[in-house]
């Protein structure tokens, strides 16, 4: 027999006693006897419906408010209450809070509930984490209505905070200080609150006799040369406003005497974040700009008033927080005719902070005119810290066009909407470029680490090279129509920057069962990844691993889908030359409080090693010196005369159209103790050779670094940074890439 035990409430039992015991009795010693035919009747199972637990359901809306989902709070509302707000208005309410707060975080805590069948209210204290009013708690009451089977709460303004029931505001007094400033790496300003002058001329009203005059003023304020300045309005019509540039008030006042009474001149005052020289380092500084709609609120949140000009790029964005200061705030709470009820919280304002680069001013401005005409990037890296001394990106862009009140704002449109896109920092940015025959030296140092090559290895460099059957790819003295290499040992190669040599590699390491041999090599020397410069925007470029022969040969002159930017070169280059540490590029030397407390402080920082025996890396440094002292080298005819010792390699990467990338990269070795060595990369885009066009560069940036000023005209130079033609001259480049 099978038995069934059934569960009966204890309220169920306790009645059946209790009715049993008021039964008459039978006969006791005599049992009733039922119908034979009658059926037992099994007992009752009674449900009962419990409901949810009230402080689990005000947990969730708490919960939600904690992780700021205003929509998950409004869905947990009573139907009221959902009636008498709107869930646009609910979140507005929430979102208007944590913004006059400057609302970091809240963190709850539940004390206590009461639960009647259809009703709750729960007792919970919240702590409220601001940047304006530090910490502090409130403890508040809920009422919660069970509907449909679940807790909904009973919303009114003091479930927020009991100050605001009634529907009271925050009103909030803000007092805000000045912007920080900018200096170069010897205290000069670069960017700071200025008074400023904005420079235009109208064409129709220059004076003929003293259009000299004009120019020479404003190419002394503006750094301009006279002729580019002349080029800019000679072909405007009459009457049309042309802008120039802007100038310090203070600049303008020395020089007034000369200036007043000039036809055609037209100033105009403004009071703004100023960045001196049109810009100094603009891509690398940044610039400011107003708190844009979809940013407000987080702005807010961060103490804001909403109406200030904040950084927007470079380091005005990475060092807003040091920039801005700490806003003073009186925080009121107004009922709803606007009448103030109390000050919930009063903080002092803290003066902003001030940073000071690693950029060299005069140094960087000349490197914006070496690459004026240019598509490209100049990176100048101190190469035993890893300051950067310079970078330039081209074509440039004027940052005080950003201020409104600057009359020439009117032509920042030109500047956006410029096809060359001058708002890229092209040192770090713009998804890279191909490397070319610097990254020869890469291949190298792959040779000869694998053991498969060695220093004395030999290679016939001819015009041609036909080691892939099917396949004939030519040298580029063939295209030059110059003698072939001959004969060349390993080091040799490099100097010549022979292709068929480095092709022969590429090959030989894929066959011998070394197919990543080379880009593995690349990714120790930092290619493929971020350098980490944290203080701008940067790209990783692109490493990939050869998938054929083909490919091998391609990466080993630094061609096929390889990507690089001349940051990450300039960085390589430079661990070439302090010994092998691949160093964390940086742009801050120091960030101090107006007392001069440093709160911040430039610290060299070693991110990798270039695996690469002690050996190696001086057959390396040989072969690159060699670049540029050998009769034979690539670049020696670029660097005849010039005194400081340089180490280097040319480079000229082909593209999928125009002319090819020219690229110069190296690194001093001078030892000079005030004067420390340097690395330095350029790229300029599409120009042809970087033997005639990038290595020249490199050299000016060397010239104006140790000597102060430009030594040697470019060939394509009629004075210092005056063009001789409108394109540079080059010469015509071989094609390196791989066609049958």
């Amino acid at each position: 027999m099978n038995f069934h035990l059934v569960k009966y409430p204890i309220r169920l039992i306790c009645l059946i006693l209790v009715l049993s015991a008021c039964m008459p009795s039978s006969t006791p010693s005599t049992p009733p006897v039922l119908p034979t035919n009658t059926p037992a009747l099994p007992l009752p199972i009674i449900q009962t419906t419990r409901a949810p637990d009230v402080q689990k359901a005000f947990q969730a809306f708490l919960d939600a408010w904690k992780a700021d989902k205003y929509d998950q709070m409004y869905a947990l509302l009573t139907r009221i209450s959902r009636d008498a707000i709107s869930a646009a208005n609910f979140s507005a309410r929430y979102r208007d809070v944590a913004a006059n707060l400057g609302l970091q975080s809240i963190d709850y805590e539940i004390l206590s509930s009461l639960t009647n069948p259809t009703s709750a209210q729960v007792a919970y204290r919240v702590r409220f984490k601001t940047i304006l009013a530090d910490t502090f708690s409130r403890e508040m009451l809920a009422n919660l209505t069970l509907e449909d089977g679940n807790w909904r709460v009973q919303w009114e303004d003091g479930l927020i905070m009991p100050e605001l029931r009634g529907g009271n505001r925050f009103v909030a007094d803000y007092k805000i200080p000045a912007r920080g400033n900018i200096y170069d790496r010897a205290g000069t300003p670069i960017a700071q609150m200025a008074d400023a002058v904005s420079l235009g001329v109208i064409p129709g009203n220059i004076d003929e006799e003293k259009e000299g005059e004009l120019l020479q003023v404003l190419s002394r304020l503006t750094g301009k040369t006279v002729e580019s300045i002349k080029a800019s309005y000679e072909k405007a019509g009459a009457t049309w406003y042309i802008a120039i540039g802007e100038a310090a008030a203070a600049d303008i006042q020395r020089m007034y005497g000369d200036i007043s009474g000039i036809p055609g001149l037209v100033l105009g005052n403004f009071r703004a974040r100023y960045y001196y020289d049109g810009g100094v380092a603009p891509h690398a500084v940044g610039y400011v700009l107003s708190i844009s709609k979809e940013n407000l609120e987080e702005y807010r949140r961060r103490g804001y008033r909403g109406d200030e000009k904040v950084g927007d790029a470079g380091l005005e964005k990475w060092a807003e927080e040091y920039l801005a200061g700490k806003r003073g705030i009186s925080l009121y709470i107004a009922n709803p005719q606007g009448q103030i009820v109390t000050r919930l919280s009063q903080s002092e304002a803290q003066p902003a902070q001030s940073v000071t680069t690693t950029l060299d001013r005069n140094l960087q401005l000349e490197a914006q005119k070496a690459m004026s005409g240019f598509r490209g990037a100049i990176v100048v890296l101190e190469r035993d810290t890893g300051r950067v001394l310079a970078m330039a990106s081209s074509p440039s862009f004027d940052p005080n066009l950003f201020e409104p009140t600057n009359r020439n704002n009117a032509v920042l449109s030109q500047t956006l909407s410029d096809p060359n896109s001058r708002l890229l920092n092209r040192a770090t940015q713009g998804g890279g470029y191909p490397l070319g025959s610097v990254f020869k030296i890469i291949t190298m140092a792959a040779a000869l680490e694998t053991g498969i090559f060695k220093e004395s290895d030999t290679y016939n460099c001819g015009h041609t090279w036909t080691e892939l059957p099917g396949l004939t790819l030519y040298d580029w003295t063939y295209e030059k129509q110059l003698p072939p290499s001959g004969k060349l040992n390993l080091p040799e190669g490099l100097m010549r920057s022979c292709n068929p040599w480095f092709w022969h590699i590429g090959l030989e390491l894929y066959r011998q069962n070394q197919p990543k041999a080379v880009s593995e090599m690349a990714r120790a020397f930092g290619l493929g990844k971020a350098t980490g410069i944290q203080q701008v925007a940067e790209e990783a470029g692109k490493m990939p691993d050869p998938g054929n022969e083909g490919d091998a040969v391609q990466l080993a002159i630094g061609q096929g889908t390889m990507l690089v930017t001349p940051l990450q070169v300039a960085n390589f280059i430079a661990a070439i030359g302090n010994g092998g540490a691949l160093l964390r590029p940086q742009l801050v030397e120091k960030i101090a409080a107006p007392d001069g407390t440093v709160v911040y402080e430039f610290k060299k920082e070693e991110i990798g090693r270039l695996p690469l025996s002690a050996e190696n890396l001086k057959l390396i440094q040989t072969a690159m010196r060699s670049v540029v002292s050998n009769t034979r080298g690539t670049a020696y005819n670029r660097m005849t005369g010039l005194t400081v010792p340089v180490y280097g390699k040319t480079g000229t990467a082909q593209t999928s159209a125009g002319k090819p990338h020219a690229w110069f990269a190296g690194y001093t070795a001078q030892g000079s103790p005030d004067r420390p060595d340097i690395a330095v990369a350029v790229i300029a885009e599409n120009a042809g050779e970087g033997s005639d066009i990038a290595a020249p560069i490199f050299r000016r940036i060397v010239e104006v670094y140790f000597f102060g000023k430009p030594a040697r005209l470019y060939p394509w130079e009629s004075k210092f940074n005056v063009t001789r033609t409108p394109t540079p001259p080059t010469t015509p480049t071989p094609s390196s890439t791989l066609q049958p």
